[in-house]
């Protein structure tokens, strides 16, 4: 059986020895380890193979790292999400055949949309779909209908892949650090319909697509991956567009990819990853 054992501390000399030396006294095996100082803090990520008491590991570090420190220890294994959606379906297709190639290390355990013009595409993967209309329903009342649909299911992060409807801050605060969304880079340069044209009407170079997680700064949570690429005159803006939407589906699997492999750290509205 693996593990996942991640650590963020207050750094000081020794700690890579001191944690080492209490995990070989439990006879584990340190597979693979990264660590990372950064503005006075340890980050230490490693992944554990053996047969051990967890809680006896993880109050053994507690001792000797201190109260203060941050301790995550369990079992590596597939995630359970649930994707958010509107209208576009390049992203969540993505997922879909990823999931049903076994390429995704997660369970798609359902798929949340405020129209119903995805349900097709998802009911040909026999994943439950659940179309949750905004019309005659105030944001806290549209919400509350989702809250109540997420009760039917147990999950560990919710994916807004292409989810064009901004969050409440008491549901974010409800899923700290458990959502994940992707946007294209031009944010929040050109926002509002149809961003790429607006890109096209600039004259753009670059384009580019950011995966991040959500928090109550439109847009400014945590930063998971980013990609761009270059593009000239010659691009129309439906290219742009159509080029945008595969860097977001890559961006986004990419993140994925990382957050379901516990590898990531967040600190100060960053991220660590290793």
């Amino acid at each position: 059986m693996n593990y996942i054992l991640k650590i963020f501390t207050q750094d000081e000399k020794g700690l890579i020895y001191r944690i080492s030396d209490v995990i070989f006294k439990y006879q584990i095996n340190i597979i693979k380890n990264d660590e990372f100082v950064g503005e006075g803090m340890f980050f230490f990520r490693a992944v554990l193979e053996g047969k051990f008491n967890q809680n006896e590991l993880i109050c053994a570090l507690r001792t000797m790292l201190g109260e203060h420190s941050l301790i995550e220890l369990h079992e590596k294994r597939k995630k359970d999400i649930i994707i958010f959606v509107t209208k576009e379906s390049h992203c969540l297709g993505d997922l879909l055949i990823r999931h049903y190639s076994n390429e995704l290390e997660a369970n798609i355990k359902a798929v949340i949309s405020n129209y119903d013009a995805l349900e097709n595409l998802v009911s040909k993967f026999g994943i439950p779909y659940h179309s949750i209309e905004t019309q005659n329903l105030s944001r806290i009342e549209h919400e509350q209908r989702i809250l109540d649909c997420l009760e039917l299911y147990s999950f560990d992060y919710l994916v807004l892949a292409k989810y064009m409807r901004i969050l409440s801050p008491a549901f974010v605060k409800r899923f700290t650090n458990r959502i994940i969304n992707i946007h294209h880079s031009f944010l929040p340069a050109f926002i509002g319909a149809n961003p790429y044209k607006q890109a096209y009407e600039r004259g753009v170079k670059i384009i580019g697509a950011t995966a991040h997680f959500v928090n109550n700064n439109l847009d400014e949570g945590p930063i998971i991956t980013q990609a761009v690429l270059n593009i000239s005159h010659e691009y129309t803006w439906q290219d742009m567009q159509q080029a945008g939407r595969n860097i977001e589906k890559n961006v986004l699997s990419k993140a994925l990819e990382l957050v379901f492999e516990d590898k990531i750290f967040i600190y100060n509205n960053k991220t660590i990853i290793f």
